[in-house]
């Protein structure tokens, strides 16, 4: 069981490790410049942000942001690639491998890929900052991303299967994605949205996804409306990229 699918993500693991000191110096390059532009430039004005100092507070939402846009750049363009340009996808047909192990393979690719870049960004961050948590907290924080990369291999999935021109994956990014990102609380608390929105943003996937991995990480709890909101969302991704796969395999 899951064979094929191990099969699928070592493949893709040696094509990252072909390449991984220029990946980590691209991947690194983002969220370390967000973090001194932020964490540095605005700590002379933003002290703190409900009691925790404004660096800690924003470095739990660069970590989990690196992972979750890691696995869903690799599961998307990977899977688009191997559609569309080297046509690894029509080969698989022919073997005894299932559209679950393709799409669970692919999830694993981009899970794996979020875990690298990610830790290395927390160990950057970790180095620069002068705060320290509390490393008890990190089984709990490591849930939380696994659970958002999965959701975001998902997503990553589905747009690498049905989108066929290679410039919309970018649009989605720029037009989803990215906003998506950014209104979830990563640089600022929730609370300073109106009271009238408030409940809408609480309920976005990315703010389940960033709100819970820095309650993760500073508290070791996830709070239960965004753990659950994270299974439910990573279920749900999980089927339709299934669906949405078998459909486009069966065309």
């Amino acid at each position: 069981m899951f064979k094929g699918a191990f099969s699928i993500w070592g493949r893709d693991m040696l094509v990252l490790r072909r390449s991984i000191i220029s990946e980590l110096v691209s991947v690194i390059a983002y969220p370390l410049t967000l973090y001194l532009a932020f964490g540095f430039g605005l700590k002379g004005y933003i002290t703190s942000v409900n009691g925790v100092p404004y660096p800690l507070f924003i470095a739990p939402g660069l970590i989990s942001m690196t992972a979750v846009n890691a696995a869903f750049d690799e599961s998307s363009w990977s899977m688009w690639f191997h559609r569309k340009v080297q046509r690894t996808i029509e080969e698989y047909r022919v073997t005894p491998v299932t559209v679950y192990d393709i799409v669970i393979g692919k999830i694993f690719s981009g899970f794996s890929q979020g875990a690298v870049k990610g830790t290395v960004v927390f160990l950057v961050i970790l180095a620069l900052t002068p705060f320290r948590i509390d490393y008890a907290n990190l089984p709990v924080y490591l849930l939380s991303i696994a659970l958002s990369s999965m959701t975001f291999s998902c997503l990553g999935t589905i747009c690498g299967t049905v989108i066929d021109k290679p410039e919309n994956i970018g649009r989605v990014q720029s037009v989803v994605i990215v906003p998506l990102i950014f209104m979830a609380g990563i640089f600022f608390p929730l609370s300073s949205y109106p009271s009238s929105i408030l409940p809408l943003i609480q309920l976005l996937p990315t703010t389940a996804v960033f709100e819970g991995a820095r309650y993760a990480l500073l508290t070791g709890v996830i709070p239960s409306q965004y753990l659950v909101n994270l299974v439910l969302t990573a279920a749900i991704c999980f089927i339709i990229a299934v669906y949405t796969f078998d459909r486009k395999m069966a065309e």
